[in-house]
């Protein structure tokens, strides 16, 4: 399952993302910005449960977020969404998957794990801001799925077809919410119009 968020505020913010005289700075902020409105989106069936509460005017019955979440970004890019998801659920644990692309194959390798005990886990959240050739989130997810992961979702800023087919047909059960679907991986693997790197852009090491 995938859904596209294309309500008119992230659509703005992500044009502005997008554009290449954006400066690392507000690269940053835009990249927040836009992870935590799409959060509102794909945390809406997150499990609550009833509480009572005391007002200083009288009892009301109120809810509470029960899951346990663990949000997990893919190094270094992904970085640059987990203060957009924490800013919705402050509690939730983090993770950390690192790994880089291998520019001869386009093949993910791994270099660096650490991922919270999924005993008591509700939701496992994977985030980077692009999802190209859908290498990297296979092997995130399926990293998470060898400790015990049972619900993930994934949260990506910019994707295309190949990739969200890729990693659906690898993972069947995984949810992925994107602000754009865009057109087409070119020659070298790169998602097109894209972003650029989302990495560079972000720490500003271009």
């Amino acid at each position: 399952m995938y859904k596209e968020i294309d309500h008119p505020c992230v659509q703005h913010k992500l044009s502005l993302l997008r554009h290449f005289e954006t400066d690392y700075k507000k690269f940053r902020e835009l990249t927040t910005e836009i992870t935590t409105l799409m959060c509102y989106e794909a945390l809406k069936n997150l499990n609550t449960d009833n509480i009572t509460i005391k007002t200083p005017i009288a009892e009301a019955d109120c809810q509470i977020i029960s899951d346990e979440v663990v949000v997990t970004p893919i190094l270094r890019a992904g970085l640059g969404m987990l203060d957009g998801v924490l800013n919705i659920i402050p509690t939730a644990h983090v993770g950390f998957l690192g790994m880089y692309r291998d520019e001869g194959t386009a093949q993910p390798v791994p270099y660096y794990q650490n991922i919270p005990d999924q005993s008591s886990v509700g939701l496992n959240i994977i985030i980077d801001p692009m999802l190209a050739t859908g290498g990297s989130m296979i092997s995130a997810i399926d990293s998470l799925k060898k400790i015990g992961a049972t619900n993930v979702i994934v949260i990506c800023i910019v994707t295309c077809k190949e990739g969200i087919s890729s990693v659906l047909d690898a993972h069947r059960n995984i949810k992925i919410y994107t602000a754009s679907i865009d057109s087409h991986l070119n020659e070298k693997k790169y998602i097109v119009p894209g972003l650029g790197d989302a990495g560079d852009r972000l720490y500003g090491t271009y």
